[in-house]
């Protein structure tokens, strides 16, 4: 039983690397840099896999997202890209019910435009994801059926793959959202981005995979 317990977790696992290759790019809802990156990574790094990723299981402290050192780190970043940025009223740790729709939006193919939505809907607006009402919009703006996605944000049965995921890449050695892996290789937080940028670039002008990474 134990075995088959494993076996389920790292099927779940989507930090496993893709035999693709593809980029892919971990993202929580709550998370103020995920937001920031997910703003500018397909325009930077061209199309990625979008994951939600329950970030809880990176980090030890669970008031992570709205501490004050994350408050003025985010602003900072903000600032520098000439982004928006609105904290809600009572910024969540978790928000569940969004990352299951999050997780819905992408095995449907909208992943980048329901993340999108939600995250400028909390970080824009400074709206709360785990009103349903804020949802429906999130899943307007998608293009994604109302009925499914709602019903997808109350599917607890989702919450395995998004805990699997973050304890996938802690065992990885990451420890910040948001996470981009390029081939075996990571890169993690506030220069997720740049590294990642600066790593596809060698790996064109060299016409050679990365180093490999666990």
């Amino acid at each position: 039983m134990g075995e088959l317990i494993v076996l389920a977790e790292r099927l779940a696992d989507r930090s496993r690397p893709a035999s693709s290759g593809q980029v892919a790019f971990f993202f929580d809802l709550v998370c103020p840099f995920s937001y920031l990156a997910a703003e500018r990574i397909e325009r930077v790094l061209g199309h990625v896999d979008w994951i939600p990723t329950a970030a809880l299981n990176l980090h030890d402290d669970a008031h992570w997202s709205h501490s004050v050192a994350t408050r003025h780190d985010a602003e900072a970043q903000a600032a520098a890209f000439k982004l928006p940025l609105v904290w809600p009223d009572h910024p969540p740790a978790v928000a569940p019910s969004a990352m299951r729709a999050a997780s819905y939006a992408v095995e449907v193919g909208a992943g980048a435009q329901f993340a999108l939505a939600a995250s400028r809907l909390a970080f824009c607006g400074g709206f709360d994801l785990e009103d349903p009402e804020i949802l429906a919009e999130a899943a307007a703006a998608a293009g994604i059926p109302l009925a499914e996605c709602l019903e997808a944000a109350g599917d607890v049965s989702r919450d395995g793959a998004l805990h699997a995921t973050g304890r996938g890449l802690r065992s990885r050695g990451v420890r910040r959202l948001p996470a981009i892996r390029v081939e075996r290789t990571w890169f993690e937080g506030q220069g997720a981005m740049a590294g990642a940028t600066a790593a596809l670039r060698t790996r064109q002008a060299l016409g050679s995979p990365l180093a490999p990474a666990s």
